[in-house]
């Protein structure tokens, strides 16, 4: 046994140091399909009202599978990452896809609100396949020095799909309806497994972990103090987002010009992301942390009042809502430096744990949106506002602790 699994582990380093030597390339196509779950993820936002009378049901009902969704991503994704973890990375990107391409279709295709909700899952089946083995794969694909940009790459796909995917969805709604609008991911979702199977080197799959052995470093403080900010943060900056069109729409924002705010929330998104990357190096994750969450604070409670009856100028709800994505999205950066630095030994799971996190963040403040702004887009905002401050006050009593074992935190 142990002469034959030499080979076949020189085998193995082999074709990834050519897999290595190919650049970047594979993680441009890798990042069309976090482009593809992204937009998946939250492309419904622009189209909720729409979707909620074509079923007939309330638009807080319809909301709920933007909730399903991110929950079954939560749940699903260290499940899927047990059972698949043997199988080869070209394969299971593939067939993420592929998965996520008839889920798709089937919402498009969708008659009640329990066949939309059932879809949703199914496609959270599929993100959770695909986008935590598209960062691991990332890291594999190139050289030790190119890692960080090549992770920073498949991990954009996510926030410019806020910038673009969103909101173009939101137009292709209006155009050509929310149906529509579904089947162009699945489209999109299509073409990337194509290239994925076309340009991406053949990678052989991992050790099989238990799940019991990872979830084992969920019993670490420093990992304790860390994923509930996550959550508490997410769950803060999404319980107005998927309710996007009537909450905006209280603030002085007609329908017509819903998808312009969906794509200055996506361009907050990239500019907080990339901006926090660089700072949290500079002056650690406690500072960034604590930057944005005063921020979202500050423009959530400011989007409260605007929906309350209170007079804003279109221009400035603009720039509140900039000021909303990036606030939303310089999270996860400086949290994942703060997983890393207490778990180093597990970095690629504590990470993927932090994915799980978003998820369920998103999922919960989709929920808490759903039962507030049925007393007004001004409650959404405010609660909103509300969790945000929660989750400035519990960085505040934990970051103490990190500082204890890190000068940067």
């Amino acid at each position: 046994m142990s002469r034959l699994s030499i080979p076949s582990d020189r085998s193995a380093v082999q074709r990834r140091a050519a897999a290595q030597d190919r650049g970047l390339k594979p993680t441009l196509v890798l990042a069309m399909g976090t482009f593809a779950v992204g937009t998946d993820a939250f492309v419904v936002a622009g189209f909720l009202p729409e979707m909620a009378d074509t079923l007939h049901v309330s638009t807080a009902a319809a909301g709920q599978s933007v909730t399903v969704f991110a929950l079954s991503y939560a749940v699903l994704a260290p499940l899927v990452a047990t059972v698949t973890a043997r199988v080869p990375r070209r394969p299971l990107l593939v067939g993420a896809l592929l998965v996520l391409c008839v889920a798709n279709l089937g919402s498009a295709l969708a008659t009640s609100l329990p066949m939309l909700i059932a879809t949703r899952v199914a496609a959270a089946a599929g993100a959770a396949a695909y986008t935590p083995n598209a960062g691991a794969v990332s890291a594999a694909l190139v050289r030790p020095e190119l890692r960080a940009r090549a992770l920073a790459v498949v991990v954009g796909g996510l926030t410019v799909a806020t910038a673009l995917g969103v909101p173009l969805g939101g137009v292709a709604s209006q155009w050509l309806g929310w149906r529509a609008a579904l089947g162009t991911v699945a489209g999109l979702c299509l073409l990337v497994a194509v290239g994925v199977r076309l340009i991406m080197p053949s990678l052989p799959g991992n050790p099989r972990t238990p799940l019991r052995t990872r979830l084992a470093v969920l019993r670490r403080p420093g990992v304790l103090t860390v994923l509930p900010l996550t959550v508490l943060g997410m769950a803060a900056c999404y319980t107005g987002y998927a309710y996007a069109v009537p909450a905006l729409g209280a603030a002085g924002i007609p329908p017509t010009s819903v998808s312009l705010m969906l794509f200055l929330y996506g361009v907050g998104a990239v500019v907080g992301n990339l901006l926090s990357g660089y700072t949290t190096d500079r002056w650690g994750p406690t500072r960034v942390l604590g930057t944005g969450y005063l921020g979202m604070v500050t423009c959530l409670a400011l989007l409260g009042w605007a929906a309350g009856g209170g007079s804003v100028h279109p221009a400035v709800v603009g720039v509140l809502v900039l000021v909303w994505g990036a606030s939303s999205w310089c999270q996860t950066p400086p949290q994942q430096h703060r997983l890393i630095e207490a778990a180093p030994q597990e970095a690629p799971l504590v990470v993927s744990l932090n994915s799980s996190g978003i998820y369920l963040g998103i999922g919960l403040g989709t929920t808490v949106g759903g039962l507030a702004i049925t007393s007004g887009a001004a409650a959404a905002f405010a609660v909103g506002a509300a969790g945000a401050l929660a989750a400035l006050l519990f960085l505040l009593a934990t970051a103490p602790t990190r500082r204890a074992g890190s000068a940067t935190g």
